[in-house]
């Protein structure tokens, strides 16, 4: 019988997780405390190298405040933009692997907080030119 292995569901599965538990504050510490974990597991959940299971997605959910369906929104949209017609061969999006940084959530939350949107741009203008001196 053939090993199970993780597919690229999992992988958006636990990014999904990953975004979640920084938006709330939470160590993977803390999170696998509650889930009678260690944070390694919370890792390897969270980078889709280990399946989590119904029940445990259940609990996790209770325990981020999320309905278990915040999982799978628009999972099926991700795969296909990932250039998978196979869930199995996804591989994240790259603005998933920035909204799961640390760097990235807190950039993108302080972002949002900018109302004018002339700032907006200004900031936008500034992050392509550094990008760009990087290029070079």
């Amino acid at each position: 019988m053939p090993k199970k292995q993780t597919t690229g569901v999992d992988s958006q599965i636990g990014m999904r997780l990953r975004v979640r538990r920084m938006l709330v504050g939470m160590s993977q510490e803390k999170l696998g405390e509650q889930l009678g974990l260690t944070f390694q597991q919370v890792q390897k959940y969270e980078k889709g190298t280990n399946r989590i299971s119904a029940s445990r997605l259940f609990q996790t959910a209770h325990i981020l405040g999320v309905r278990i369906e915040y999982f799978f929104e628009g999972i099926h949209e991700e795969l296909r933009l990932a250039g998978s017609h196979a869930a199995e061969d996804a591989t994240p999006l790259p603005v998933m692997d920035f909204l799961s940084s640390a760097e990235g959530l807190q950039l993108s939350q302080a972002f949002m907080r900018i109302k004018d949107p002339k700032v907006r741009k200004r900031l936008l203008d500034l992050a392509k030119s550094l990008a760009a001196e990087q290029d070079d």
